[in-house]
This record gives structure tokens, sequence and C-alpha cells, in this order.
């Protein structure tokens, strides 16, 4: 399917426009092509922009997202912003309650900061074990990560399949820069989580986010009190506890 730019997005950078249509051209053959599909939101400004490239053409592809419990109430807001300018619902997972409690009981509310074992740990109740649920009969996921997010990301594939969870994984913005994302927010009037105007630039769980400083690169305010390479939340990696990218043609 050819990349075609519309009318409405002819007014972005040209570069910018390219990539849009090549974003709905994507989003349109995974909808055809790898039904049942779910775009996994974070609510990021990223997701943000996948969530709008999906309703605004309605493609058939679900949007979830989870509530680990301890988020800030200005990403939770982004449910409700969605459904009002989307007349969208957002499916919302949590984790199991009793998992939750005996992590408190053992080892304390916020033992993710004593090691990455028990921030990892933590991760696994509040995040993975949902995410499971979630993808549980789905043909395919998508996520808004992009490649110069983190160390982590740099070899990330706009198309993969996922071994760990058994079904193709998308990421349409891997190639994207930071300032692309704004420019489409800004472009088509997206809304977006309220703590970016505050210094964030990555948002997850309220304790394990805190704004940016100059100089810093996206991620760093992410479990701060940890070393670049162990911080992701085990969404995205394999038993290994590398990010998984089993390279497909896209």
């Amino acid at each position: 399917m050819q990349a075609q730019i519309n009318t409405v997005d002819a007014a972005l950078p040209a570069g910018l426009a390219l990539k849009v249509a090549t974003l709905q051209s994507l989003l349109a053959r995974i909808a055809a092509g790898h039904s049942p599909a779910t775009l996994a939101s974070s609510l990021s400004i990223e997701d943000m922009v996948v969530t709008d490239a999906i309703l605004s053409r309605r493609h058939a592809i679900e949007i979830f997202t989870l509530d680990t419990g301890r988020m800030h109430a200005d990403t939770l807001a982004l449910v409700d912003a969605i459904g009002q300018k989307y007349d969208y619902a957002v499916k919302v997972y949590r984790p199991e309650p009793r998992a939750v409690t005996q992590y408190v009981t053992v080892h304390g509310r916020d033992a993710f900061y004593e090691s990455v074992d028990l921030r990892k740990r933590c991760c696994e109740i509040r995040k993975v074990e949902p995410l499971k649920r979630a993808l549980a009969g789905k043909r395919a996921w998508l996520t808004g990560m992009r490649r110069e997010q983190s160390t982590t990301r740099t070899e990330l594939e706009v198309q993969s399949f996922d071994a760990v969870y058994g079904l193709e994984k998308f990421n349409p913005l891997a190639d994207w820069s930071e300032d692309e994302v704004w420019t489409y927010l800004r472009a088509r009037n997206v809304p977006y989580n309220a703590l970016y105007d505050q210094g964030y630039r990555s948002i997850g769980c309220a304790p394990c986010s805190r704004p940016v400083v100059t100089g810093e690169d996206v991620r760093a305010g992410r479990w701060w009190w940890e070393q670049p390479d162990s911080k992701e939340c085990g969404l995205h990696v394999g038993p290994d506890g590398k990010l998984v990218r089993s390279k497909v043609d896209a």
C-alpha cells in the first residue's frame, strides 16, 4: 500500500508529512492483515500520536492502557480526554490486587528503590502481568517506542515477531524524532499529558518518574537511580533482559 499525503497533513513539514502518510498506510495494513490488533498505550506523547492516527481514520485497532495503581492523575486524565475528543473508550487493565498486596506486605510499598530486582518485580506485577491479559487473543500489538529514546532502543525495528507473546509487534514511530512528535501533536491539536509542560519527557508510575534537566536524555527521568542499560520495565524485553527485536520485512 503506497503512502499518500492527504490535504490535512500537507501543511506539515515535507519529511513529517511523508512519515504521517507512511504511518497511516502501515496502520491500514495492520488492521487489514493482522486483526485483532491493539495499541498498548502508556498515554505518552508518542502513543497519543498513534492514538490520533488510529482514531482519526477509525482503523480497526483496539487501544488499551495499564493503570498500575501508582500513576499520576494527569496521566489517567488522558483516558477521559480521548473519550471526549474521539468518542472512544480506551480499555484499562489493572494489576491483580492480591499480588500487589503480597508485594507491599513482604517488601514494602516503595521497595523498588532498593534494588533492580525488586523494581522489576514491581513492574512484573503492575505492568507485565496485566499486559499478558491485554494481549491474549491478539495477532499483533503496537507501541509508541522510538529509537532515540534510550540506549536500549537504538536498534528498534518497525515490525518484528515478538517471540515472548507469540504475535507481530509494530513500532510505527521507530524513526520519528521527539520534535516530529511534538509538531504532529500541535498541528492536529492532540491532547497530551500536562506533566510534559513541567519538564517531564518520559512518564511512567509517579514514584519512578521525574522531570529532566537540560542535557539529560529523554528517559533520564525514568528509574533515575539505575544504570541506563537496565531501564526497561519488562513489557518489551525477553527472558535475557534484552529488547525483543526479531526483524521481519516491513
